[in-house]
């Protein structure tokens, strides 16, 4: 999703300058004199926040757009769950209107592939069974600004360029899917996939498959998906897909269907554009197809929250969070001088489970002066953080150690 171009105020004050500057060389007593000193030009105000998700905290969050909203780095925390007024936002397409939450509990999802298909209401789901699952949920794009960066030559990739702040580590309750498969009696037929619906407004004159929010996920995941109706304790808000939510633990934010209406048990891919064309992994300047990797599984990584600004000389304590994907993350190191030398860190607080993420700490003294914060994660299967991502044409699943690595300058 790209930004369009703006005449900001420091652009405009930049332009003044050079006019004023111009009309001096004109005048002999302008050319002695010298210019009246001017204040710096101020920073361009933030964007407010879009009236579906205003009441969540502006000084903790970076709009992009209506539909894009990022955690700030330094709001992140180390208390483990991200609080919902400061997690950040992905939509594809315009929520459906808040009245889908007058009657949660009424809320009608179709189950089909199964040998008894139904619609099913929430309270009808909540009769057939209840977990509760801690996920990394992070926009498939999250690190994408570090991809861009690189990029020469005049390649490009597009999109929000989201540093690390499009996840947050959630708590999600609800019906696991494979009770509620049990109770329509099994499978039907040689399902191999997981297909959720969405319920968001599809744009009136463009093909449905164009733009409805349909995924795929191997029936591998079926002991694991939930349809959540709660989030951290509380009714999912219609920012992030209440009244029902599909939650596929360790896959990408996209995989997650918000407003989910129908799930199926299906034996091929949904031929949606979200699915077929896009969130594949091609390289850059290709198109998306579906013989390509589709962005599933999140991979292992991690990044430093603070100190961000402002350190002293001597004992500073560095923190972080850190992450597996499917699998948990069971050691991160720490570096203070840009990937040279590595330090073992400690987790912080209580193991959520394999598919969230730990807080991380290191206490170390760091002279006056500049030093280069990183960190890199190492799953459960001995999978390291790479220094680097390979570059790919939708900038997805970035998880290089370098590109979010923090320059500090040390009082």
């Amino acid at each position: 999703m790209g930004d369009k171009g703006v005449i900001d105020r420091r652009g405009f004050l930049a332009g003044g300058t050079g006019l004023a500057v111009a009309a001096g060389f004109g005048s002999a007593a302008s050319a002695q004199e010298p210019a009246p000193a001017q204040a710096p030009a101020a920073p361009p105000a933030a964007k407010p926040l879009p009236a579906y998700v205003a009441w969540k905290d502006p000084e903790t969050l970076i709009v992009h757009s209506n539909q894009t909203i990022e955690t700030k780095r330094g709001a992140i925390g180390t208390s483990l769950v991200t609080d919902e007024d400061r997690l950040y936002i992905r939509n594809n397409v315009n929520p459906p209107p808040d009245s889908i939450l007058a009657d949660r509990d009424g809320w009608r999802v179709e189950i089909a592939g199964v040998r008894e298909p139904r619609t099913l209401t929430v309270a009808e789901l909540k009769g057939l069974g209840l977990a509760t699952v801690a996920t990394v949920l992070q926009c498939s794009g999250n690190g994408r600004k570090y991809f861009q960066d690189k990029l020469t030559g005049g390649q490009k990739i597009s999109g929000t360029p989201w540093t690390v702040g499009a996840a947050g580590c959630v708590i999600w309750s609800g019906v696991p899917l494979k009770a509620v498969v049990e109770a329509l009696g099994g499978a039907d037929g040689k399902a191999r996939f997981i297909t959720g619906t969405g319920g968001e407004e599809l744009p009136p004159g463009l093909k449905p498959k164009d733009v409805i929010v349909e995924r795929s996920v191997p029936i591998s995941n079926l002991d694991s998906v939930i349809l959540a109706w709660e989030m951290n304790g509380k009714p999912i808000s219609l920012a992030h897909g209440g009244p029902l939510r599909m939650i596929v633990p360790g896959y990408s934010g996209v995989n997650n269907i918000k407003y989910v209406k129908t799930v199926a048990l299906t034996e091929q891919e949904t031929d949606a554009k979200i699915q077929a064309s896009s969130y594949r992994m091609h390289g850059v300047g290709e198109k998306g197809s579906p013989s390509q990797p589709s962005v599933w599984e999140q991979p292992v990584r991690s990044w430093i929250t603070a100190p961000l600004e402002g350190a002293k000389a001597g004992r500073n304590q560095i923190v972080g969070v850190a992450f597996g994907g499917m699998n948990a993350v069971s050691r991160v190191e720490v570096s203070v001088d840009g990937g040279a030398t590595w330090r073992e860190a400690a987790f912080v607080g209580p193991d959520l489970g394999r598919f969230a993420w730990r807080a991380f700490v290191l206490p170390v003294d760091l002279p006056a002066g500049r030093h280069v914060l990183a960190s890199r994660a190492t799953d459960a299967k001995g999978t390291v953080q790479p220094e680097e991502s390979e570059i790919n044409g939708g900038g997805y699943s970035h998880n290089g150690w370098r590109g979010p690595a923090l320059t500090v300058e040390v009082a």
